[in-house]
Formats: C-alpha cells, sequence, structure tokens
C-alpha cells in the first residue's frame, strides 16, 4: 500500500486503511472514506492540496490528510 498523494491525477485506488488520529479518521470516514471504497484522483499537481472523487463525491484534501490514507493502485 502507499499514501493517496503517490497517485497522478487520473488514477484510481481501493482504500486499504486510514493511519490516522480517531479524530481524522472520524471525518475521513465520514466523508466516505471506507476500507474498500473506490478513489479517483481528480486533481494532484505535486504541491497543494489534492481533489478526490470518493462515491461520486469531489472532495479536496489537504497533503498532511492524504498522506494517511493508504490506497492500493487499480487497474
Amino acid at each position: 500500500m502507499e499514501p493517496l498523494t503517490s497517485l497522478k491525477s487520473g488514477e484510481h485506488a481501493v482504500l486499504g486503511k486510514l493511519e490516522s488520529g480517531k479524530v481524522l479518521a472520524a471525518r475521513l470516514t465520514s466523508l466516505g472514506f471506507t476500507t474498500g471504497a473506490v478513489i479517483l484522483m481528480t486533481q494532484n499537481y505535486g504541491h497543494g492540496p489534492l481533489v478526490v472523487t470518493v462515491r461520486d463525491t469531489r472532495i479536496a484534501l489537504g497533503r498532511g490528510e492524504a498522506q494517511a490514507i493508504l490506497v492500493e493502485r487499480g487497474d
């Protein structure tokens, strides 16, 4: 597994696990980041916030938050 920040724009991945504290994990879970969820990297310029699509919802994440999300690349 690798952090969400390693995906390039247009790549898909499946959420493997969250490596964060309880507060961030609760926030991410409420946004739809649950184990097995398919994530589409919508925007990743290599700096600044990321934009991902999870469960048909676009979500902007800071890089620190995205580092806590471990994913497995999809095909």
